[in-house]
């Protein structure tokens, strides 16, 4: 049989779609005509599982205190099912929760990294560990108001302080001041139950060595993890027996680990990073191998780097476009917008508070922002189109801005 006897009653590819395209509207309303008039009762398997990975808000209540140190308290978390949470979302070992609060009025949220384990949220649980900060406002608030039995709200889990083996050496260098040691805790703990396929060395850095938190479990933990979890605490202000003496230098980490086959994961206060920072630069590290947690507006922005001193020490107008309504707020020149609309009662979305989420990504219509380079995580289209994020935004003038809908 030839080729053109075999081809003779087949029509063009380009035909046929033109005849499926021709039927496709009469198809589609054919089968709306033909659907139920009420709601099909079963959701999509997939919407179910989003909506566990990813809910809205989680509602938990507090099942357990435990002291830790004289300034810090470790809370473990249950889902609170009468408010509808069946289980907590899971998470990877160094994301934080968001929470949220209301105290005097104002509308405030913080983050607090999970200092417990993928494996215990399984079993039912999270732990969040808070340090009581001298004339810290939510800190203050939480050490005064949580107690066994309190119900309260937060985010999923977010973040992306966590090893990805796409982008992370198995080798990670951690590197923690003060209560930024947490995340590492959950790492630690996820090393041990074989959540984590990695080796950690952590240098935790405090001023005196009965400051340091959870060090007697890490101890355990070093002991039981077959070379793969070491801690090496690093004290300022004393001399102690197996402990490196003074800061987090260049010196002390190549004493234990070989840089340029590591990645390293940072966590702790702004000082603590200015510093590091500059110590890590002699290794002369690829740019993803260093990763840093920062919770909360940048102190002191008035003296940070590239800031126009002629614009400070001034309190301007803020017009905010939010929830269907037009506000005027006052707005200080040393705090971030996301403060001044929280000061002034406004429901602003925010997560992470440190210009990395994109929750608070808001409009700027009028006036000028100072955006610290460090912090600017801003894609180039919203650079260019206008777009900030106000939990890193200081106001230098009057302002007009769009917020978007707390979620």
């Amino acid at each position: 049989m030839s080729n053109k006897k075999m081809n003779v009653n087949v029509k063009p590819i380009g035909l046929l779609n033109l005849l499926a395209f021709k039927n496709l509207v009469p198809e589609r309303k054919k089968r709306i005509e033909n659907a139920p008039a009420e709601a099909i009762p079963v959701r999509p398997p997939v919407n179910v599982l989003a909506e566990r990975l990813h809910p809205t808000r989680q509602y938990l209540v507090i099942s357990d205190v435990r002291q830790e140190t004289p300034d810090v308290r470790t809370y473990r978390l249950k889902p609170d099912t009468e408010k509808g949470t069946i289980e907590p979302a899971v998470f990877r070992p160094g994301q934080y929760l968001s929470f949220f609060f209301e105290p005097e009025g104002a509308y405030v949220t913080r983050p607090y990294s999970i200092s417990s384990s993928p494996a215990e949220a399984l079993q039912g649980f999270y732990e969040i560990t808070v340090k009581r900060n001298e004339g810290g406002f939510i800190s203050s608030y939480i050490w005064d108001n949580w107690d066994v039995g309190t119900k309260i709200v937060c985010s999923d889990p977010q973040g992306h302080f966590y090893y990805d083996n796409l982008r992370d050496s198995s080798n990670i260098v951690g590197i923690a001041g003060g209560s930024g040691v947490t995340p590492f805790r959950s790492m630690a703990k996820s090393i041990l139950d074989g959540t984590l396929d990695i080796r950690l060395t952590l240098f935790y850095g405090c001023n005196r060595l009965c400051e340091a938190i959870f060090l007697e479990e890490f101890k355990t933990m070093e002991k039981n993890s077959d070379g793969k979890f070491r801690v090496i605490p690093v004290v300022c202000e004393e001399q102690v027996e197996q402990c490196e003496l003074g800061y987090v230098t260049a010196e002390i980490i190549k004493k234990y680990v070989e840089p340029e086959n590591c990645s390293f994961f940072i966590c702790g206060p702004q000082a603590m990073y200015t510093f590091v920072e500059k110590e890590l630069s002699s290794f002369d590290l690829r740019r993803k191998a260093v990763r840093r947690e920062v919770f909360g507006e940048i102190k002191d922005i008035e003296n940070t780097a590239g800031y126009p001193s002629e614009k400070g020490k001034t309190s301007y107008q803020v017009l905010v476009h939010i929830n269907g309504r037009k506000e005027t707020i006052p707005a200080a020149s040393n705090e971030s917008l996301l403060v001044a609309m929280e000061r002034a009662g406004l429901c602003a979305p925010s997560r992470c508070r440190s210009g990395v989420c994109g929750v608070c990504r808001s409009l700027l219509i009028n006036g000028d922002v100072f955006i610290p380079e460090h912090t600017d995580g801003r894609r180039m289209a919203d650079k260019q189109f206008g777009y900030i994020h106000p939990c890193c935004s200081f106001p230098i003038s009057d302002l007009e801005i769009v917020v978007p809908q707390e979620r």
